[in-house]
């Protein structure tokens, strides 16, 4: 898959590196990894510190993609990974290409 602006909020996740670019949760922002597992509501990482789940919902996040850098608000991916494809295409609609 070629990742864009706007297929990133669909397509899949696990094995791009992120960034927590932006969160609620202060402990979170800054966080930098490999996602290695999603569930509806977070994202697990390999960090420098082991394994560590992120709470999507209050969270901005930078991926980093072999098509390039994309940013993506927490509550744009904040569904199953197997109901995204239907559920994020309001948001898929909404970002700029």
């Amino acid at each position: 898959m070629k990742y864009s602006n706007r297929n990133i909020v669909l397509g899949e996740l696990i094995g791009l590196k992120v960034k927590i670019i932006d969160s609620l949760d202060r402990k979170q922002k800054g966080a930098v990894g490999n996602v290695v597992d999603e569930t509806k509501n977070t994202i697990v990482m390999e960090t420098a510190e082991g394994k560590r789940s992120f709470i999507k919902g209050i969270s901005r996040f930078r991926f980093y993609t072999p098509d390039g850098t994309f940013d993506v608000e927490g509550r744009e991916i904040d569904f199953r990974p197997e109901d995204r494809i239907e559920k994020a295409m309001k948001y898929y609609k909404r970002r700029k290409e």
